[in-house]
């Protein structure tokens, strides 16, 4: 794959609607996985990932399958199909695969014919645009993978992703969105009104027109940010986020809850595995109405544990060091 640039190009109304993915996508995740599944990077973490991953899946049956359904349509190439990485994935895994199963023959054959001629495409999976069983069977067999070969490492991902979200949510907020733009990597620069990004699969231009971004963190995303390959698609760039220094983080334990009561605990818990998170993600995460997630909010504020910051009509939190000390036993 040759080098070069994709310039990303904004007007006014494409900077007011930049944001960034509330949690881990789980079809990026799936998708950049198979990359790693495949190359055999990524260090110590990911050798030990992927020698967990196959003997799972193998002990699960699902190792032939994946490598015959979904390999071949992952590959490490300039290209896969789009449909592999619906926006739905957003809401959660089963909205993802729901989508895969949805999406329109017409898109299926014109992406698997953009596969076939940019890197091959086994006989096996030509049929997909026409076969909804065959499609339904690779959804399924996506299904079985995720929860496979990523459900134990998915509290790791989402830490790492979480924490990587409160520094964009914290730069965004001191620097607006070209300040965070300026922080994100140093293989994208914002150069008004066009953010430039290092792309390995050579020059490429996308016109938001409007739509505005969507940043998503990536955990299994490596080297470079990808972008759907189909302009017409809700905009997305996806991006490579550091894995280190997120698992370090203790729980607490029960003195914790003793210290601070069973629920403020966790709310505690909460925003610290999910920096830059909203009051509202906050209360789902915690399981407990909004009112009381704010209040609770307020409480760690006061005390110092937590950091909030109003970015237009949400307010964003974060723990301090105080709090991550607390966090850790430490005083």
């Amino acid at each position: 794959m040759a080098g070069g640039i994709l310039r990303i190009i904004f007007t006014g109304d494409d900077l007011a609607r930049v944001r960034i993915a509330a949690r881990a996508d789980p079809l990026w995740e799936l998708v950049a996985s198979l990359h790693r599944f495949q190359a055999g990077d990524g260090g110590a973490a990911m050798t030990e990932w992927r020698r967990r991953a196959r003997a799972g899946l193998a002990e699960a049956g699902l190792l032939q399958d994946v490598r015959r359904l979904l390999v071949p349509l992952a590959p490490r190439a300039a290209y896969f199909p789009d449909f592999l990485t619906p926006f739905a994935a957003q809401q959660g895994l089963e909205e993802g695969i729901q989508a895969i199963i949805d999406t329109p023959s017409a898109r299926v054959r014109r992406e698997l014919h953009l596969l076939k001629t940019g890197h091959g495409l086994p006989s096996h999976l030509e049929s997909l645009a026409s076969d909804r069983e065959a499609l339904r069977r690779v959804a399924t067999v996506a299904a079985g993978y995720f929860h496979t070969a990523l459900g134990e490492h998915w509290g790791e991902v989402e830490r790492a992703v979480g924490q990587d979200r409160g520094t964009r949510v914290r730069h965004l907020a001191e620097g607006g969105v070209e300040g965070m733009f300026n922080q994100l990597s140093s293989s994208i620069r914002w150069r008004a009104p066009v953010l430039e990004v290092d792309y390995p699969a050579g020059d490429r231009e996308l016109r938001l027109r409007g739509r505005g971004l969507t940043l998503i963190p990536s955990y299994f995303c490596r080297n470079a940010p990808v972008t759907l390959a189909d302009p017409g698609l809700p905009p997305v760039l996806v991006y490579p986020v550091p894995r280190t220094g997120v698992s370090e983080r203790g729980t607490g334990g029960d003195a914790l809850a003793e210290l601070l009561g069973k629920t403020r605990a966790e709310v505690l818990r909460c925003v610290a595995l999910a920096p830059g998170c909203s009051t509202t993600e906050l209360a789902r995460r915690a399981g407990v109405p909004v009112s009381s997630a704010s209040e609770h909010a307020r409480v760690l504020r006061q005390a110092g544990l937590i950091a909030s910051t109003r970015h237009a009509n949400l307010m964003l939190h974060q723990t301090t060091e105080s709090g991550d000390a607390l966090l850790r036993g430490t005083r």
